[in-house]
């Protein structure tokens, strides 16, 4: 990797870390395209094919996988994740360019498409292997420490086992849940309708962690943090043909105009749902968490 690469790559990762603290790990693809400058020169991050090397680069800076893609990128049992090459042509420059990534052990960014519009970077993660035959790579997350830093150079990390760790695969299905929960609701809450997406949560109606629980829209509620509070609390209860009830010793407290038109007010109304019916809450879930509501009241 020559010494524009390196430089480059390292100017990426930090405008990334930047980024992703100013607006909370999700980026926009907007934002992606207009990248960064590097010497007089704009970086964009992203291009439509997945495999993306800017032109003052040799090598590829990252890779990408579209919302809703058709490609069959994934998380393998062994917990690598499954990338596929660029077309069929295993000699397609693209392909070669991963190739050369994963022979020079180079790091690269994978951007994961949420939803329209929205990714999720994930970096430094190497190409560790390479099947011809499926027409796909094996890709590894590291963490950070994998970095080396000399004097502004990329030190391949010397002998070390890249793999992927629990916290970025339990990260990538939380941000994934949430932005598709978020999307579906057309970015407001569920119950009043609340439309900054900064106030609202992706709820799971049953909770994570559970057997029964999936990390699925249709398990999902788009509600705002006090609406969310509430629901986890057992102050409000969602039947399994979307009415709110809310608990009756909630009904019959007195405590200001916060608890009288956030609370009591909802008794009774149907909770706005997604127009798709894969989307819509499974009533098998909602009644599951309603028969708890019931015992909690």
């Amino acid at each position: 990797m020559n010494l524009q690469d390196e430089q480059i790559r390292l100017a990426a990762f930090d405008w990334l870390r930047d980024q992703t603290d100013k607006y909370d790990q999700v980026l926009s693809i907007e934002l992606l395209r207009q990248g960064f400058i590097f010497k007089n020169e704009r970086i964009s991050l992203v291009a439509p094919q997945g495999i993306f090397k800017p032109r003052s680069m040799e090598l590829p800076l990252s890779i990408t996988t579209a919302p809703l893609s058709e490609y069959d990128d994934a998380f393998r049992p062994d917990e690598y994740l499954n990338y596929k090459y660029r077309g069929d042509n295993i000699h397609h420059r693209d392909n070669v360019g991963l190739r050369e990534c994963m022979k020079q052990g180079i790091p690269l960014v994978y951007f994961l498409g949420l939803v329209p519009g929205k990714y999720l970077p994930v970096w430094p993660v190497y190409i560790i292997g390479d099947d011809p035959a499926n027409l796909s790579f094996t890709v590894a997350v590291d963490d950070l420490g994998s970095i080396i830093k000399d004097e502004g150079k990329i030190k391949e990390p010397d002998g070390r086992k890249l793999y992927i760790t629990t916290m970025v695969k339990v990260r990538l299905h939380q941000q994934a849940f949430r932005e598709k929960v978020l999307y579906a609701y057309k970015s407001r809450c569920a119950l009043c309708q609340l439309k900054h997406n900064e106030l609202l949560d992706a709820a799971h109606i049953i909770p994570d962690g559970e057997p029964e629980s999936k990390p699925t829209v249709d398990n999902g509620l788009s509600l705002c943090k006090l609406h969310h509070a509430a629901f986890d609390k057992y102050f409000i209860g969602i039947t399994p043909d979307y009415i709110v009830e809310v608990r009756k010793d909630v009904l019959e407290e007195f405590d200001g105009p916060m608890l009288q038109h956030g609370l009591k007010e909802l008794n009774g109304n149907k909770i706005f749902v997604p127009t798709k019916k894969i989307e819509k809450p499974n009533p098998d879930f909602l009644d599951i968490r309603y028969q708890r509501f019931l015992k909690a009241s």
